[in-house]
């Protein structure tokens, strides 16, 4: 993990986002919350478990040594209490939820370096058992854990019959002359 892949993913992560909200709103809300045999059971529901995961991993990367100033005021709120908890039943609620964390995640994305990536960085799970693990990694899991739950979103819209559209991190990265060395 570099400073730009981490660039890269959190502009990826915030423009599927949007594309996958907009395939959601071509349905009805009996079709977003029907319960489709899902591990979150239904589109909202794994579209709540996605927000829930990424407070509860932006909330533990506040405590990390650099102190990010786009991750500070996530400590003020309440932490989550599982993961299913609600944060809306409606896709415009989940929606606006969405939008909010996709720019701190941008925001944050602008103040992560070297250095902050190669550090231990320990940290309780949910159940409060410590760990202590390499940073980059832990970043490469939050954009993956992402990644990995948008792929289940885009099945079931598929299934019900609306097409998310092109998802390949390679359509979000820029192209470049031949021969060119920019990272």
């Amino acid at each position: 993990m570099t400073p730009a892949s981490i660039q890269l993913l959190a502009q990826y992560n915030a423009g599927m986002n949007q594309q996958m909200y907009a395939a959601a709103a071509q349905l009805p809300h009996a079709e977003l919350a029907a319960d489709r045999k899902a591990f979150f059971d239904s589109i909202l529901g794994t579209m709540n478990h996605l927000l829930v995961g990424d407070t509860i991993w932006l909330r533990r990367f506040a405590g990390h040594p650099a102190a990010y100033s786009t991750l500070a005021h996530l400590l003020e709120q309440p932490p989550v209490s599982g993961l299913t908890q609600s944060f809306g039943d409606d896709l415009a609620a989940l929606q606006a939820h969405r939008s909010r964390l996709d720019a701190i995640i941008l925001d944050w994305s602008q103040q992560v370096t070297a250095e902050h990536l190669a550090l231990a960085f320990p940290y309780k799970n949910i159940k409060g058992e410590a760990y202590c693990k390499h940073f980059g990694s832990l970043v490469l899991h939050f954009f993956n854990h992402q990644t990995h739950h948008r792929g289940q979103i885009s099945t079931l819209l598929y299934q019900a019959g609306v097409d998310v559209g092109v998802t390949d991190l390679p359509a979000w990265i820029p192209m470049l002359a031949e021969g060119s060395t920019q990272a």
